[in-house]
């Protein structure tokens, strides 16, 4: 049986103190509660740190390590935080090179040998690590891990990627009782009802292409849902461990009405007292009456939509599969807050195809949706993510400070085909005025809400430290361990390879997915 200590880098040095920033959850992580829960399963004894909520402190790192007398550390993987991860390998292999140590996610799925050319890492989990995870901390020989790529000496070996998971309802529960819910009682008021909330999925994966999308990394091209009995069973989970509400994580949630309406049912027989929040995966094109009557009655009283763009061309030059419209956006938003649901939406500037014209129709977009809440975003293309491959060819990639690579940087990335990234930060600057600080309809609907939802006050503080905070600035930084001593790689010298997406094979299941566009499944790879 092996003792295993997983961690969660810090959020503070790359995503606190910006206006943006303040619409930033923290919950547990839901990656580290699932690859846990089958360890566990196995036998094996598994402590979560989760850092994110706190700054990056490598000695309260090395003392869990002791305390909790770990063979394998595991962290998270994720482009912002990779600089946090390599710090924290010298310093597992510093106080014992017997301590394996690990990592998982997007970015070191997208560079696996890189990233352990960057690093003392022993290996790193491609795509989904559910079973591969619990198969390494079985194993003596990590050659007979399916899924893995891993040092051996001075060699890097990759055993390929492993299936996707085909059935969902397989994996055990999620182990959320890893966390102690008495931490997440810091996410701003601005975005939870109650607390303390936590993170779910009930489905896994996207059939679109969007361009800068890093998810298909690790989840693949498909779709893959869980039946409502186990997204109910779930709910009821999370009530139990004393969670009072949540965020469903999944990408295109409701791209399946059908199968989406029955979710909601079945969460609403379970008739368990916590609320829900939509955060991803409403497609405008897949908005009806019926589902968001369906998502009210089931406890959900948000609903997110990644609008990008305002502008119909640039949301079919990136991917959007050719059927989300800005007017469809409009009839989307109409529908939910008809149906007593607040709404959000998120805008992207710097997009691959974006101009000052197509960055000035998103603003005026923006503005005009009867939006509660909205947030703007750099474009960044992350490693793994057809943008980014493309960039690469094209040679416009100028840093490979991972540091940087956050929505609210500062930092110019990259060369962009039509835009300076100054251009690209002042139009940042002008969307937060025009379509938030000094947009009437915006303020009024928010004030109204206020009132009727009893948050007035807590809209009056974030609002005050809105003002007082940055659109944009670049990373805090962290205060880092052996940041000397770290390994590095010449990216410049040795071109990126693109990254192969996994496929989702189409399964006879019960709810099955229909596939919302054409060629999607059989897409060749990229992406992310």
């Amino acid at each position: 049986m092996a003792s295993v200590l997983l961690i969660n880098p810090s959020y503070d040095p790359t995503y606190g103190g910006t206006k943006g920033g303040i619409t930033n959850p923290v919950f547990p992580t839901l990656g580290l509660a699932t690859i846990s829960a089958m360890a566990r399963q196995r036998g094996h004894k598994i402590n979560i740190l989760d850092l994110s909520w706190r700054p990056y402190d490598y000695e309260l790192v090395r003392s869990k390590i002791l305390e909790h007398k770990a063979d394998i550390v595991g962290i998270t993987g994720t482009t912002p935080l990779i600089n946090q991860m390599r710090d924290l390998s010298l310093l597992v292999k510093d106080i014992s090179s017997d301590i394996s140590v690990v990592a998982g996610g997007p970015h070191v799925t997208a560079l696996p040998k890189e990233t352990l050319h960057e690093s003392k890492l022993d290996a790193i989990f491609l795509g989904e690590a559910d079973f591969s995870f619990a198969d390494y901390c079985d194993a003596s020989n990590p050659a007979d891990v399916k899924g893995i790529c891993y040092r051996s000496g001075d060699d890097f070996i990759s055993t390929g990627r492993g299936p996707l998971i085909e059935n969902l309802d397989d994996l055990p529960m999620p182990a959320w009782d890893l966390y102690d819910p008495a931490d997440y009682h810091r996410i701003p008021r601005l975005l939870v009802k109650r607390l303390p909330a936590t993170i779910a999925e009930f489905s896994r994966g996207c059939v679109f292409k969007c361009d800068f999308c890093a998810s298909k990394t690790t989840m693949g091209q498909g779709y893959r849902k869980k039946s409502p009995e186990r997204c109910a069973e779930e709910v009821i989970q999370m009530h139990s461990l004393g969670y009072k509400e949540f965020w469903l994580a999944d990408d295109i949630f409701t791209s399946d009405q059908d199968w989406a309406v029955s979710v909601c049912e079945a969460v609403a027989r379970a008739n368990v007292d916590i609320v829900w929040t939509c955060t991803n995966g409403i497609r405008v094109e897949s908005a009806n009456d019926e589902m968001f009557r369906s998502l009210r009655n089931a406890g959900c009283y948000r609903v997110s939509f990644g609008f990008e763009s305002g502008n119909n061309e640039i949301l079919k030059k990136f991917g959007k599969g050719g059927k989300a419209t800005v007017e469809q956006g409009r009839k989307a938003v109409t529908m939910a807050r008809k149906a007593g649901l607040d709404t959000a939406g998120t805008m992207l500037l710097g997009l691959s195809h974006d101009t000052e014209e197509t960055m000035m129709d998103t603003v005026n977009y923006a503005r005009k949706l009867p939006l509660d809440m909205m947030k703007f975003g750099v474009t960044i293309a992350f490693p793994g993510t057809p943008m980014f491959n493309e960039y690469s060819k094209m040679g416009l990639i100028r840093s490979y400070d991972w540091d940087e690579y956050f929505i609210y940087t500062e930092a110019p990335l990259f060369a962009h085909r039509n835009l300076s990234y100054e251009k690209v930060l002042e139009f940042m600057d002008m969307a937060f005025k025009r379509a938030m600080l000094f947009n009437p309809g915006f303020i009024f609907r928010r004030l109204l809400r206020g009132v009727r939802t009893g948050e007035f006050f807590w809209d009056l503080f974030y609002a005050v430290k809105f003002f007082a905070m940055p659109v944009s600035r670049g990373a805090r930084g962290s205060h880092y361990y052996a940041k000397d001593r770290w390994p590095v790689y010449d990216f410049t010298a040795n071109p990126i390879p693109e990254t192969t997406v996994l496929i989702a094979k189409k399964t006879k299941t019960t709810h099955a997915a229909p596939v919302p566009d054409g060629d999607a499944l059989n897409a060749a790879p990229p992406p992310q």
